[in-house]
């Protein structure tokens, strides 16, 4: 027996915006039946003694300590800059 039917079949795919022909929703019901069966079988795996986890790999952020350093001269920076004007950047203005 069918783990879904065919309604279900083409309510997932109105919910996936796919339009789908009664051939396609027969192979569509096939195809999800084995993988529901499929992740059936993972509910026998026994997990009794299993920690949960977020990541199969130990992993954690590794960030260096924030200290501030000193940055370029000012001149140096409004050297590379088309236009500039007391001391700033200038660029063109896209707010009316």
């Amino acid at each position: 027996m069918s783990r879904i039917s065919e309604e279900e079949v083409r309510h997932v795919a109105h919910l996936a915006r796919l339009a789908v022909t009664d051939e396609e929703v027969h192979q569509f019901k096939k195809s999800l039946d084995e993988i529901i069966t499929y992740a059936e079988l993972l509910n026998e795996v026994d997990t009794e003694n299993v920690e949960p986890t977020s990541h199969v790999l130990d992993m954690k952020n590794v960030m260096r300590e924030d200290i501030p350093s000193k940055g370029l001269p000012q001149e140096e920076v409004l050297k590379n800059a088309p236009e500039h004007e007391n001391g700033q950047i200038k660029v063109p203005s896209i707010i009316e």
